[in-house]
Formats: C-alpha cells, sequence, structure tokens
C-alpha cells in the first residue's frame, strides 16, 4: 500500500492513504506538492502538520471574524455565568420594583427609567431591572439555541453520512425524507406543538427537541454531497478492499474529513436556531413567564413601543448583535477553512 501511494504523481493527495497515519507522515514529507493541489476546505485543515495554523492565520487578518468571535464568546460567558453577574451587580429579574412606575404603568424618569441603579431602565407595567431580564434572557435564548444546534447537528451527521455512504435504497428515503421536511411549514408547527404542551412540562427542553428535531435537514444534505465526494477517493476504495467495515470506514475515514464542513455548518446554524427561539416566545408559545428571554421581551415591548420605545431597544440588540456576530464568525471561518470562497467576494 505504501510504495503504491509514493508511486502516485505529486498532485495526488496525501489523504489518499489507506492509514490516516501513513497519510499524515506522507504530508510532512510532500508539503510542497500538497501546496500544489489546491486542496479545499476539508485537505487544508487535516493533510498538512501546519494547516491548521494557516487556518487560524487567515482567521486572524479577518477582522470581521475576530469581532464576531469576540461577541460570541462574550455571549457564551455572559450565558454561563449570568446568575453571578445578576448577584455581583444587586440586580434580580424577578424582582418587582413598582414605585419606578408611573399610575399607568410607564417607567418613570427618562429614557425608560435608565439610572445607575437601572443602566437599562425597567420593564413596564412590572418594573423589572431591564439588565437582568437582558442578562438572564441571554442564558435562555443561548442555551436553547446551543442545544436545538447540537441535536441538528447529530442528526444531520447520522443521516447525511450514511445516506452519502450507504447510497441505494436508504439514500432514497433519507433524501425523500429531507424534502418533506424542507417543504414541512415549520413555525406552524413548532407553534401547534409548543401549544399543546402542557404547561407544566418543562419548557426549554421541548423547544430544544422542537426546534432540534426540525432543524436538520439543509445540513444533511449539504453533508450527504461531502460524504459522496470523500466516498470516490482511492484511500475509500483501498481500505473497502481491505476488508474494512462500512461503520469503520464512514467513521475512522470519512467523517474526519468532514469536520471543517461540520464545524462551519454548526456556527452558521446557531443563529437561526437562537432566532427561531424568539419567534416562539415573541409569539407567546416559548418559555412562560417570568423566566426572562429575548424573543418575550421583544414581543411584550411591541405594545409599548409607542409609549416606551427604549423597552424594546435592550433584547432587539441583544438579539440582534448576537445573530450578525455568530454569521460573520461563520463566513471567516468558511473562508479561512477555504481562501477560494474568499476570492470570488
Amino acid at each position: 500500500m505504501h510504495s503504491s501511494t509514493q508511486d502516485t504523481p505529486a498532485s495526488t493527495s496525501p489523504l489518499e492513504a489507506a492509514d490516516p497515519a501513513d497519510a499524515a507522515v506522507e504530508a510532512a514529507d510532500d508539503a510542497t506538492a500538497s501546496d500544489a493541489a489546491a486542496p479545499t476546505a476539508d485537505r487544508a485543515f487535516h493533510e498538512r502538520p501546519g494547516g491548521s495554523r494557516q487556518v487560524w492565520r487567515r482567521l486572524a487578518a479577518d477582522r470581521w471574524a475576530l469581532a464576531g468571535g469576540a461577541v460570541v464568546i462574550a455571549t457564551t460567558l455572559v450565558a454561563l455565568l449570568a446568575p453571578w453577574i445578576t448577584r455581583a451587580l444587586g440586580v434580580d429579574p424577578y424582582t418587582y420594583h413598582l414605585d419606578l412606575l408611573t399610575p399607568s404603568g410607564i417607567p418613570a424618569g427618562r429614557l425608560g427609567g435608565i439610572s445607575a441603579a437601572h443602566p437599562f431602565g425597567v420593564e413596564p407595567q412590572t418594573g423589572r431591572d431591564l439588565f437582568a431580564v437582558v442578562v438572564e434572557g441571554t442564558r435562555t435564548s443561548f442555551s436553547i439555541g446551543m442545544g436545538a444546534t447540537v441535536l441538528s447537528m447529530l442528526i444531520a451527521i447520522s443521516l447525511g453520512l450514511s445516506a452519502g455512504y450507504l447510497g441505494g435504497w436508504w439514500d432514497a428515503i433519507v433524501s425523500r425524507l429531507t424534502d418533506i421536511t424542507l417543504g414541512f411549514p415549520h413555525l406552524v408547527f413548532m407553534i401547534a406543538i409548543s401549544a399543546i404542551i402542557p404547561a407544566t412540562a418543562p419548557r426549554v427542553p421541548v423547544m430544544i427537541l422542537i426546534i432540534g428535531i426540525l432543524g436538520w435537514p439543509s445540513t444533511a444534505r449539504v453533508l450527504r454531497s461531502r460524504t459522496m465526494a470523500v466516498r470516490a477517493r482511492t484511500f475509500v476504495g483501498a481500505s473497502r478492499a481491505m476488508g474494512a467495515g462500512g461503520l469503520h470506514i464512514m467513521t475512522t475515514q470519512v467523517l474526519p474529513n468532514l469536520v471543517a464542513t461540520i464545524i462551519v455548518l454548526t456556527t452558521i446554524s446557531i443563529p437561526g436556531k437562537i432566532t427561531a427561539e424568539a419567534a416562539l416566545s415573541f409569539l407567546g408559545v416559548g418559555v412562560p413567564p417570568p423566566t426572562p428571554s429575548w424573543g418575550r421581551s421583544i414581543g411584550l415591548a411591541i405594545t409599548w413601543v409607542a409609549t416606551d420605545p427604549w423597552y424594546l431597544v435592550f433584547p432587539g440588540a441583544a438579539l440582534f448583535l448576537v445573530t450578525l456576530a455568530f454569521n460573520l464568525f461563520g463566513d471567516g471561518l468558511r473562508d479561512a477553512l477555504d481562501p477560494r470562497t474568499g476570492e470570488h467576494r
């Protein structure tokens, strides 16, 4: 097997060795040939020992991607540390401050009641601290978005990888299921399911299941196509000829070559899941009150926008900023993994 790999032309990818360890050795011995081969995103990430360093170097050169990544990291920290942040600042998203409201329920003072004690102001009717509501809402929206993304990616990887590798009747079933799910009215279905779930059921796990189960089709379609491309490579055929089983080839040969694609698709799909949670909460079928949520705060703020527009600013800005940050970081990561995508933009 090693002799046949050494006899191939310089443009042949080192990944076409049957053994991943042999591929790494050959990549180190033939870095020049690998550069001349104009590798794809997955190859650039796996072929050369310095490939990952080059990816990070290209990512570091993209200022928008770095800005998006910084916001993503900050949002993650806020979501993880939300209770400690509110406790350290002496604010609580569940405490009513009716003394800060006018008789009509509008926050007293200017700019929605913004003060040193309440930097984002307070909610109409309840007087709850809006800064604490937005911080705790980060935890709710982010946890639902991340949980739904993980679930949808697991489904997409399982179906896309198996359909692309096995083909035949299984590929036909998965393809038809993908088409049906893509054409399904997701929002209507999510609203219907959320509405019939008992009020005593934990809403966060329910929303993760609903959004995650419906969020896999487009990702699975991309992974199926990439799997079919990897399956046609020489090293997969060599492993099959040597008697390796299908499960072994999928997990040790094909799946590692999809890591870069999976990372990018995961990063890009997270904002869609967060927005889906916000839409459900906005429509009143998401997390129940008084649990803070960006979408529910935006939905409540719509009714007060004429008298207290500042109520809408902060939860809306948080949702917009996080969605934009994930998209910028995902685009930058895609361009870093495959520089040719950025050349045409």
